[in-house]
């Protein structure tokens, strides 16, 4: 991916020197195989898992800008540059629509964080907060990505990024307060369909992302969007159950298969726009 020499964004919050750092997320009562199952389910791209790891929450500190934050290691200024594309491309997509795009802060922590939607700890991966619109993301698991996973490559990295972002896109457009409504009033197995249409359509978006990051950056380059799709293909619901404890039981999964998180990336890739990315009508 061709990141180096451009913009970085301001809208970094790194809370790793002095921020909530250490300690085990509490289970709130779910059993020890219960709370595995739960992390390997938004161990990916995931919404905030922790409110069904413990009860309650903590609000969120005030993030520190970027502003104020000195951008002093590589993996940070890799970070801080695909935050920076994030906000071109919504911005110019938004205004396009008539609106006006407000970016999320990215917070930046290591080992555990309070977010307005509790405690977390690095163990549930990257997630995005809608109760504080923020992006949080320990670095170590680009790491874990590699290593466990086998998800390599810098755009796997920037399309972790991506799809947090395409949940506060979410956000701002309404879907992500109607379905999290919708999915409180359901029984278990529909909620959690409804919760794999939501983890899908921010695949889209980070497909409709990617196209214009191409168009407008020329940022991606040869073997870029097979890294993506290898991710995908490593993090679908059934791939991590497989893994996990040899079946798949799909009325737990919450964030699709593989091989419909490749599908519906590639239709926001192919498309660039974000119409295209309805995957709460008909089948998916």
């Amino acid at each position: 991916m061709k990141w180096r020499g451009r913009r970085t964004s301001d809208n970094i919050a790194d809370v790793r020197r002095g921020g909530a750092r250490g300690g085990a997320m509490r289970a709130g009562g779910i059993g020890g195989v219960g709370v595995i199952l739960v992390l390997l389910a938004g161990l990916f791209f995931g919404v905030d898992l922790t409110p069904l790891l413990q009860g309650g929450g903590t609000p969120a500190p005030e993030a520190r800008q970027a502003g104020g934050n000195v951008i002093d290691d590589e993996t940070e200024q890799f970070v801080a540059v695909v935050l920076a594309d994030t906000e071109e491309v919504w911005a110019a997509e938004f205004a396009r629509r008539g609106a006006t795009y407000a970016p999320p802060t990215l917070v930046l922590f290591s080992g555990a964080v309070s977010s307005a939607c509790g405690q977390a700890s690095a163990a549930v991966g990257p997630f995005y907060c809608p109760r504080d619109g923020q992006v949080y993301l320990d670095l170590d698991f680009f790491h874990t990505m590699e290593r466990d996973l086998g998800a390599r490559g810098e755009f796997a990295r920037a399309y972790v990024i991506a799809h947090e972002v395409g949940h506060h896109v979410q956000n701002l457009i309404g879907v992500m307060d109607e379905t999290m409504q919708a999915r409180a009033r359901l029984p278990e197995a529909q909620a959690n369909a409804l919760s794999v249409r939501t983890e899908l359509q921010a695949d889209c978006f980070s497909g409709v992302w990617a196209r214009a990051a191409q168009d407008m950056f020329g940022a991606l380059e040869p073997g870029d969007i097979e890294s993506a799709m290898d991710a995908a293909a490593r993090i679908g619901d059934d791939a991590l159950q497989r893994r996990a404890q040899g079946y798949v039981v799909p009325d737990s999964f919450t964030h699709g298969t593989s091989a419909q998180r490749q599908a519906w990336f590639m239709r926001g890739l192919r498309s660039g726009d974000m119409e295209t990315c309805d995957t709460f009508s008909g089948a998916l």
